[in-house]
């Protein structure tokens, strides 16, 4: 379950209602009749709900990055972004954004390649540059090499297109590091890296082992 409380259809604002109506059918209440048309249980619009300006703010977002005003290529868009999702470690901007990279022409192999990027060679120079670019964005915090930047300069993205770039990449590591912190979607996971105890419980390596040190 998600950390936060989420907002059912009666609690709703107006705009928020509105958006639960694109988002699940116009009447539905997605607390009480969770899912969306993607197989997603939902709840990061019912949990962003809570600040309703949060949620149009973040809707704006989405139609940001879709407009046909971007000059950014969709599918070097669509790299920034599922990278930065599966960088960042989570399941659900990852997962998701794997299925839209499909839709803009990506295909399974590239799709599959984007976890080692580094290694396949199923990428172009400037699609491997943009993949580059978004590790350092994102496991880097920004710390670009002047030359991943030439790079993106020499495959022929104008500085628009690297802004564009820039600000998507970004904002979809926001939503990644947010679903994994509120446990939204498919991010609603355990911590994995936890301590296994020993034989019949045992706490350390001493009683592991049978050493008496008295």
């Amino acid at each position: 379950m998600p950390r936060l409380r989420q907002v059912s259809r009666a609690d709703a604002t107006p705009e928020v209602v509105q958006i639960y109506d694109l988002v699940f059918g116009r009447g539905r209440d997605p607390v009480a009749e969770p899912g969306t048309d993607t197989g997603t249980p939902g709840n990061w619009w019912t949990v962003f709900a809570l600040v309703p300006e949060a949620l149009t703010h973040a809707v704006s977002g989405f139609a940001f990055y879709r407009s046909k005003r971007r000059t950014l290529d969709p599918q070097l868009r669509e790299l920034g972004q599922t990278r930065a999702g599966y960088a960042r470690g989570s399941q659900f901007v990852y997962s998701q954004h794997c299925k839209a990279a499909r839709s803009v022409g990506l295909s399974d192999a590239q799709v599959e390649a984007i976890p080692s990027w580094y290694t396949a060679d199923v990428f172009s120079p400037l699609q491997r540059t943009v993949l580059a670019y978004t590790d350092e964005l994102v496991l880097g915090g920004g710390r670009v090499a002047d030359a991943t930047f030439a790079q993106l300069r020499a495959g022929g993205l104008s500085d628009e297109a690297i802004l564009e770039l820039t600000y998507i990449v970004c904002l979809y590591e926001m939503h990644a590091t947010m679903c994994r912190a509120l446990r939204l979607e498919y991010d609603d996971a355990d911590e994995r890296v936890v301590e296994i105890l020993g034989p019949d419980g045992a706490k350390t390596l001493d009683a592991m082992r049978g050493v008496d040190r008295r």
